[in-house]
Formats: structure tokens, C-alpha cells, sequence
């Protein structure tokens, strides 16, 4: 065991604490601010086109935005001098005298000087020259909004950065660079319009409008690879998916895959993957190393369900994910993001309307949360679905609930794709210097409404119109090219025929396609799937006792100069005296942690206040009293070589954070990531990312997860809200139904010992597989010593029971009580040693449904004529609904009566009654239905 030292709480010691480094730019020199003050009306000039520019930019492909007359841009109202020469000092930033473009790596690490661009410097200019530099600047086809932004360095950064135009590429474009947008804009067009032609009854949410979208990417991706990045994570909705995955130059998607997929068949190989469902085509994803020169990074785009901005915190999870572990291959000075960057494309109606976008961007700033920065770009439709924009948002733009955490935002027009490089362009450099998000609004329109299908001039006939008479977005810059020279007619006819060909080449092979799975490579190379005969669901788990006592002892060990809590000393005494013994739940927990993290695992358990518990039952971070300095004790006692674990506590989310560590599980198989909710029905805040990410996802996906949900569950006279962890809703959407052989989906149990919730923790690792396990947990029995387990529970050769027996039942028992979780020691109590007539057995792992092992209960219960489930839950609620016909089909199997009878609460359409006497009355009458029995 390692040496034993402090860690601060609040700052980096703590293991997963990572912020971005702070990037300062020079202040004004005091000659600089003696000039602001001599010409305060012209630095009131300025500083309104720096606030309110983007009131009056050509941003709006179609006009149909409100852009009142910007009165604060005229120069009249300030009392300037048109014959005047204004000094520009602490004013005004003007273009280098160097028209080198800046690399993106030098932008990631230190700005220019300011004395470099005009500012320190005798640079006068008249009125006029000042406006239109202005003009240039701030009203054009770039929208800036960075006034907002929080910070005076991110200000200063901005405002130095876009007035001397600094740039990675050179003004104006090369021509090699200007063909290659052309190239991504016309390839997605001709793919659209073959689909058109050959499927003219799908749906493909097909780019058109928004083609600028693919050289914006195509631009992240390219200076991601130039500047060291090595992973970059796409999120997105439906539109312009199949563009983007299926560009050659981008992720290179099979057009044989692609319309096999759409003609009916696959997108996996079922004999690889018994089970899978798969998805629709507008979910599709895709893994890519691209290469630009000598450079390259990989590119992942991520699985999506319908319900638009839910795959955005999955997104940031993976992220910090790969950049948590690639810091630990990287050189001592690699900083959060430098390895990994996460992009996000969203639709303006849902980044203004979905909740989960607040509650991500909130977790942006966070410690145990940052990966680094995202690069957000909204395709801005103007419209959700049907609804114009101003029936979908308060806000005049789309992006304004990003101000929230003081995100610039950049709105660009989507019809000049070489702006929107440029925009994106600032936004990574942006992102690079101070690691933080930044939003891109690219302003553009749907050529065919929400889908091909549909007739959006029902209801926005002015709208379709003007769409309908204009030229694509490609055809307008193709058009540009040619004037130019850049491009001639036979080049674009050449280059659209060749594109086509490919296709139609993509589409005769369709036949003889056979799809592959790659859902078991790279890191998941040792994992098996979990519906195969390789599949090893129930490892030994146990662990020797010498190590177990060993891993206690290490939990609570504290320096003798560390000030514990005096409330705390009592813990720290009480779990060394109980490895004599029995141990609680919280004990066993952290046995499970430590001989996990010696194993190599990584732990994250997340919510709020997760150190201490939300019972103040698990304490494995202690704080010392005096100066707050902070300890993990399991994290110093075991080689830092080996596994850590990080207590992630998180902002008051449940969606977001849930998405987050789903991200978190698909991107390490080696990580244990638990989601712990302050009580059990607080997850019905993620439900939708339940129902996706954490129940569908290995059908439709291939992906596989080890999430744990802990969720606290009893009926301890808490009310609606603070009882029940749903475990029927869970339960439902559960595919273990009698004498099917499916891919269960989902692990459910309700574990009513410290030893069984040891188990599942260590199980959920040592499987050669990741499923996700929901954890209705204990509150009543965290301390309990009627709960206890001794420490051969847990020692060699033992593992997680499916089924407890009691040895105090006798086997001619008449009736069988079937219960799970908290309710057996209710009962038992209740039942005492007289009631030799009613054996008491508990049905630990709901899901999937131990059938065999109630079989051997039945078995050896055959003088049970009465064969009864019991629960605290009410009758529409809890395991009840899942059992009955479960434990039926058993009986059934068995030879026995098939009725099964109910003891429990009477339905109800809350979780529970909140009215003491009313829960007391309940409670007595739950009891003495199971008393009456004997």
C-alpha cells in the first residue's frame, strides 16, 4: 500500500478535478487608457459595432429575421469628426502588417501581442477608414457576440482576434481549398438527389439549405489533426447525417451500406449479434481516421435516438472519457481537451426548446465534468418542424441559452460557405485558447420542409417561396467559381458525374452486400457480446479475507494530523471493529471499490454529494475540519498505477449527468461509472435518456454499457417522492419474459445484504461483458445490523445469489412468501419463530428473472400449498406487475396450482400516501396480510 497523503477538495489534487488553465492577455498600457479617455465618443464608436454589430450583419440567407435599423452603428450620434485623424491606441485593433496565417497550434498556446497589431502604436485613422474597417468586421456576412462573455481576457481575445483578421488560412482562399468546399457541398447535394430519384418515399432529412454544414466540418476536422488533436466526438441530429457520413472525405460510409440499410436489411451481422434491433437510418454512425498531410485524428460520430438534443451530454461523457484516458499516455503538460475535441450539431428549435441543453451546457464549466471545450453549430432552419421561430423561442436567437455560461456566439450565413470556414475557424481557435464551449448559429433554411414528404407551404407559403425560386446553396457558389476561375463548367459537370457513378456503383452491389460488427473493436477487443457462448455471466467474485479486511482498513485511514469530523470518528471506529464481525452496506461497498481499483478498474461514481452519501452513510472522501483539505483514503492506499476512484459531484441534474456517464461506460470498458440518485424516483427527470441510452441501447446499437443506477428504494413514510425507485417502470421495459433465450437487456435487483450489493459491484467488472444494472437501494438496511453480512459472505467461492433462502424456514411450511429487498426484515420480524408455517424467501435479481432458481425453491418447498408474493410497493406498482405471470409460468412448469396470491398495498396513483397516520395504518396492514396467512 502507498503512502498516505492529503488532497484538497477544491482544486486538482483530487483525482478527476481538471479546469482549463487561465490564459491572460496583456491589460491596457496606461498610454493606451490616457487615449480611450482623450477620444471616449470614438471608444463608444467602437464598442457599440463590438455589442450590437450582429443586430445588423447579413446573416439571414432569406431576410425573414427582424433586423431593425441598428441606431447605435451611425457615427452621427457619438460627435465624431469626419476631417479628423483618430489615434487608435486602447481603441481599435487593425490587420498585422504580416499576412502569414497563424497555425492553429500557436493559437492554443499563447496570443500575439497586442503592440503587434496596431495597438501600442501610432496608428492614426480617419473616420471613415475606422467604419469601414468596422463594417468589414462586425456587419458583414459573421455575426460576433462576445460583449456578454464574462470575461475581460475572452473580450480582449476576441476583440484583437477578429479585428486583425487573424487566420489559419490566407485571404482569399486558395484555390485547392476553395474547390474542396465546393466538392463536399456538391457531393452532398447529388447524394440527396439520388436518393430522391431512386427512394422517392424516404424520409432522408436530406442536407439541402444546409450544405455548409460539411465544409464547417470538414474545416474542425482539419485543424483538429493540425493541432495534435487525436479524437474528435460528432453528435448530431437527423438532418444532413447521410451527407456527412457518407462524404468520402469525411467519414467515407458505404453507399452499399447505406442502401442496403434503406432497401430493409441490417446495418450489423445478426450471427455476430443475436438479439440486436438496430435502427433507422437517420441514427446511423460511423468511425473515421482522416488524414490531411502528415496529420490525422479519428473521427467518431455518435449513435442518436429521435429525441432531439439527448445524445448531447452521451457526447460529453465520451469525451472525458477518451481525454482522461489518453492523458494518462501523454507527456506530464497534456491539459484537458488538448487530446480530444467534442463537436455538437443541433436544430434551432431544439437547442432553444430542450431542457437537456441548459442542463449540459451546465456541466461544461464543471470540474469532473470539462472535456475541454465543444464546438457547438446549430443549423439554424429558421423553423421547428412547422412553427416559425418566433411561436418556438422567446429569445431573438436560437443560441441566446448559451449566454447562460457566457458562450460566444458567432452567426454566420449559410449561403457564403467560405464565411462559415472562417467562423469556424475563430471558434476553434477560441476553443483552443481558453478550452471552453462556443457556440456556431450557421443561419440557413429546409429546401423540402421537415422531410422530403412533407408540404411545409401549408402553413408558410411566403417562406416557400422565396426557398423554392433560389439556387442550392451549392449552385451559388459553384456559380462563384466558375466567375472566378477557380472552376470551369466542364469541371463541375466531370466532377457531379463522377460522384454519381460512384453511387450507382454503390447501388448495383447491394445484393451481394454482407454487413460487418464492429461493436467488439479497439477497446472493446476483449470483450465478448453478451447473448454468446463465450459469454461468462456469473464470475467467481469473491475475494480472500486477508485482502478484504486489508481494503477496510485502508478506506478510513486518515494521517494522525488529519482533523476528521468528530461525528466521523465513531464511523472510522465502527468499520475496524466490524471485520470482526459483520459489515454494513457501506463497508461492503468500499471492499468492492478497493479490491476492484487492485484489480486495474477505474471507479466514477456521480451526483450530488457523493463522497459522504446521500444517507452520510459512505464517507469515502473525509475533509479535514480546519483547513478543508480533502482525502481519498482508498486513492492513497493503492498504487496509483492501478485503479482510482473519482467522486464526481455534479450539478442538480438528472438527464444530463445520466447521458453523461453513459458517454462515460461506452467509451472505457474498464470503468465503473454509477449514477447515484438522492433518492430513487429522481431519475423520472432522465427518463428519456433511460428509455434510449440506458435500456435500448445495446439492441438497437450494438452498444454496450456497465452504468449502475443506484437508486435509494422503501417505504419509510417519506411521501410520493421519496419512496419508491420505480423499480416497475424499469421492470417493464425488460425483455426477460418466461422460456424466451433473448439478449436481456438490463440487470435489475434489489439486494437485501452487504455481501449481494459486493457482489453485483465486483460482477458488473469481472463479466466479459458490460450490461447496464439498476440498483434499487437499500435506506432502512444501511446500517442495520439485522442486515449485516459476516465476511466469509464475501470470501472465496462465494458469489451474488440470485434467490436467499432463510435456514430458519422449515421445509413443510405451508404457505411460500415470496418478497424482495427491504420488506423480508419487515416481515421477518413480524413472523418471528412461531410461524413454522410460512417459509420466507427472498427474490434478489429481478431481472432477469431467476427462474431456475425459484424452481429449486418450489422444489424444495413442496408442502407449500399457498404460494404468495409480498411487497411494500402498491399492487400497480413495484415487482409485482413483472412477477406474476413470471412466477405463474414457473408453477406451471412445476406441476403446481398456476394462482400466485397478492399481499401488498391496494393500487394507488402516487408512489405513497403522505399522511403519517394513513402510511402507519399501510404498514400495519401489509404485515398482518402476510399474518394471517399462517
Amino acid at each position: 500500500m502507498a503512502g498516505i497523503g492529503r488532497r484538497k477538495y477544491h482544486d486538482e489534487a483530487t483525482f478527476g478535478y481538471r479546469v482549463p488553465a487561465k490564459y491572460t492577455l496583456p491589460d491596457y498600457t496606461q498610454e493606451e487608457l490616457d487615449n480611450r479617455n482623450a477620444n471616449a465618443p470614438l471608444l463608444r464608436y467602437v464598442e457599440m459595432f463590438r455589442k450590437h454589430g450582429h443586430r445588423a450583419a447579413r446573416v439571414d440567407p432569406l431576410d425573414l429575421m427582424n433586423r431593425d435599423e441598428v441606431a447605435a452603428l451611425s457615427s452621427s450620434r457619438y460627435g465624431l469628426d469626419s476631417s479628423t485623424s483618430y489615434p487608435l491606441q486602447g481603441i481599435l485593433h487593425v490587420p498585422s502588417s504580416s499576412s502569414k496565417p497563424q497555425s492553429p497550434k500557436e493559437a492554443s498556446t499563447a496570443g500575439p501581442p497586442r503592440t503587434e497589431s496596431g495597438e501600442g502604436t501610432d496608428v492614426s485613422w480617419n473616420l471613415e477608414k475606422i467604419t469601414e474597417h468596422l463594417m468589414r468586421t462586425y456587419v458583414d456576412r459573421i455575426g460576433y457576440e462576445y460583449i456578454h462573455c464574462p470575461d475581460k481576457d475572452e473580450r480582449l481575445w476576441f476583440s484583437h482576434h477578429i479585428e486583425t483578421n487573424s487566420s489559419s488560412f490566407p485571404s482569399p482562399l486558395r484555390a485547392e481549398q476553395k474547390k474542396r468546399i465546393w466538392e463536399l457541398l456538391s457531393r452532398s447535394e447529388q447524394l440527396d438527389r439520388f436518393l430522391g430519384k431512386k427512394f422517392p418515399n424516404l424520409k432522408r432529412y436530406g442536407c439541402e439549405g444546409a450544405e455548409s454544414m460539411l465544409p464547417a466540418l470538414g474545416t474542425l476536422f482539419e485543424l483538429s489533426a493540425k493541432s495534435d488533436i487525436s479524437s474528435v466526438i460528432v453528435s448530431l441530429p437527423h438532418r444532413g447525417r447521410l451527407s456527412m457520413l457518407c462524404d468520402p472525405d469525411l467519414l467515407s460510409y458505404s453507399p452499399t451500406a447505406l442502401f442496403s440499410k434503406i432497401k430493409g436489411r441490417p446495418e450489423f451481422d445478426p450471427s455476430t449479434a443475436p438479439g440486436a434491433t438496430g435502427d433507422v437510418i437517420s441514427h446511423l454512425s460511423a468511425v473515421k481516421e482522416l488524414k490531411f498531410g502528415n496529420r490525422k485524428v479519428e473521427v467518431e460520430v455518435l449513435q442518436n435516438p429521435s429525441h432531439l438534443e439527448a445524445v448531447n451530454p452521451v457526447a460529453l461523457g465520451v469525451t472525458r472519457a477518451k481525454q482522461m484516458s489518453l492523458i494518462k499516455t501523454s507527456p506530464a503538460d497534456c491539459q484537458l481537451g488538448d487530446r480530444v475535441l467534442c463537436v455538437q450539431l443541433h436544430g434551432d428549435a431544439a437547442f432553444a426548446g430542450q431542457g437537456v441543453v441548459a442542463e449540459s451546457l451546465g456541466l461544461s464549466g464543471l470540474p469532473h465534468f470539462g472535456s475541454g471545450g465543444t464546438v457547438h453549430i446549430i443549423v439554424n432552419n429558421n423553423i421547428g418542424y412547422t412553427t416559425p421561430a418566433s411561436f418556438a423561442r422567446s429569445s431573438i436567437y436560437s443560441s441566446d441559452i448559451g449566454k447562460m455560461i457566457g458562450c460566444p456566439i458567432l452567426h454566420v450565413n449559410g449561403d457564403y460557405p467560405e464565411a462559415v470556414v472562417r467562423a469556424v475557424d475563430v471558434a476553434f481557435r477560441y476553443r483552443q485558447m481558453f478550452r471552453k464551449d462556443i457556440i456556431i448559429d450557421l443561419i440557413c433554411y429546409r429546401r423540402w420542409g421537415h422531410n422530403e414528404l412533407d408540404e411545409p407551404a401549408y402553413t408558410q407559403p411566403k417562406m416557400y417561396e422565396k426557398i423554392r425560386s433560389r439556387s442550392s446553396v451549392p449552385e451559388l457558389y459553384e456559380q462563384s467559381l466558375i466567375k472566378d476561375g477557380t472552376l470551369s463548367e466542364s469541371d463541375v459537370a466531370s466532377a457531379r458525374k463522377q460522384y454519381e457513378s460512384v453511387l450507382e456503383d454503390g447501388l448495383a452491389k447491394v445484393d451481394d452486400f454482407k454487413p460487418e460488427s464492429d461493436m467488439l473493436k479497439g477497446k472493446w477487443s476483449k470483450m465478448v457480446w453478451p447473448a454468446s457462448k463465450d459469454a461468462q455471466h456469473e464470475p467467481e467474485t469473491g475475494v480472500e479475507i486477508n485482502e478484504l479486511k486489508a481494503v477496510a482498513e485502508a478506506s478510513v485511514k486518515v494521517p494522525d494530523s488529519f482533523t476528521v469530523h468528530s461525528r466521523l470518528k465513531r464511523h472510522i471506529s465502527a468499520r475496524l471493529k466490524s471485520l470482526d464481525a459483520k459489515v454494513d452496506f457501506a463497508t461492503a461497498e468500499a471492499m468492492a471499490f478497493g479490491t476492484l481499483m487492485q484489480a486495474g478498474y477505474d471507479i466514477r461514481i456521480c451526483g450530488q454529494d457523493v463522497g459522504r452519501g446521500t444517507f452520510s452513510q459512505r464517507h469515502a472522501m473525509l475533509v479535514d475540519q480546519n483547513d478543508e483539505s480533502c482525502i481519498i483514503p482508498l486513492n492513497e492506499a493503492i498504487d496509483s498505477s492501478k485503479g482510482r476512484l473519482e467522486l464526481a459531484n455534479s450539478s442538480l441534474s438528472e438527464m444530463a449527468v445520466l447521458g453523461f456517464e453513459v458517454g462515460m461506460s461506452w467509451a472505457r470498458p474498464t470503468l465503473l461509472p454509477i449514477w447515484e440518485a438522492q433518492f430513487g424516483d429522481f431519475m423520472n427527470g432522465a427518463q428519456s435518456m433511460i428509455d434510449t441510452f440506458v435500456i435500448g441501447a445495446q439492441a438497437k446499437w450494438l452498444k454496450q454499457s456497465a452504468l449502475i443506477m443506484q437508486l435509494p428504494h422503501g417505504f419509510d413514510g417519506a411521501g410520493p417522492e421519496h419512496s419508491s425507485s420505480r423499480i416497475e417502470r424499469f421492470l417493464q421495459v425488460s425483455n426477460h419474459f418466461p422460456l424466451s433465450q433473448c439478449l436481456v437487456n438490463v440487470s435489475i435487483v434489489n439486494p437485501s445484504t452487504p455481501a449481494q450489493l459486493f457482489h453485483l459491484l465486483r460482477r458488473q467488472m469481472l463479466r466479459n461483458y458490460r450490461k447496464p444494472l439498476i440498483i434499487a437501494s437499500p435506506k432502512g438496511l444501511l446500517r442495520s445490523p439485522v442486515a449485516a453480512s459476516p465476511l466469509s459472505d464475501m470470501g472465496p467461492s462465494t458469489s451474488f445469489q440470485f434467490v436467499l433462502d432463510s435456514s430458519t424456514n422449515s421445509k413443510d411450511a405451508k404457505t411460500l412468501v415470496l418478497c424482495s429487498g427491504k420488506h423480508y426484515y419487515t416481515l421477518s420480524e413480524a413472523l418471528g419463530t412461531g410461524a413454522e408455517s410460512i417459509a420466507l424467501v427472498r427474490v434478489e435479481e429481478l431481472s432477469p428473472f431467476p427462474r431456475q432458481a425459484i424452481k429449486s425453491i418450489l422444489d424444495k418447498y413442496t408442502q407449500a400449498k399457498k404460494i404468495v408474493w409480498a411487497q411494500e410497493e402498491p399492487e400497480n406498482q413495484g415487482p409485482w406487475p413483472f412477477v406474476r405471470s413470471r412466477l405463474e409460468d414457473v408453477l406451471r412448469d412445476s406441476g403446481r396450482d398456476s394462482r400466485v396470491e397478492y399481499v401488498g398495498r391496494k393500487s394507488c396513483p402516487t408512489v405513497a400516501v403522505a399522511v403519517g397516520e394513513w402510511h402507519k395504518r399501510e404498514a400495519q396492514e401489509i404485515v398482518q396480510g402476510v399474518l394471517d396467512l399462517a
